[in-house]
């Protein structure tokens, strides 16, 4: 963890969204999530970076997947 985040690795992060490697990769390029890079070279995704909408298309293409924050409890 960072601070009071919770950190996914790509592997969990695929598996909280339901979605491919590539479509986290692909989100981390575009900026649509946040992430930090660990002293060994991985890259851990905050977990609260990574919310979407239901109707959402999983494959992170065109028209692809919107990431937003979740909504307040």
């Amino acid at each position: 963890m960072v601070g009071d985040r919770k950190t996914l690795s790509i592997l969990q992060a695929c598996q909280h969204v339901g979605v491919s490697r590539r479509t986290i990769y692909n989100w981390i390029n575009s900026g649509k999530v946040e992430y930090v890079r660990t002293a060994g070279g991985s890259v851990r995704i905050f977990a609260d970076s990574l919310w979407r909408k239901p109707d959402s298309q999983a494959d992170g293409l065109e028209g692809g997947a919107e990431v937003s924050t979740p909504p307040a409890a």
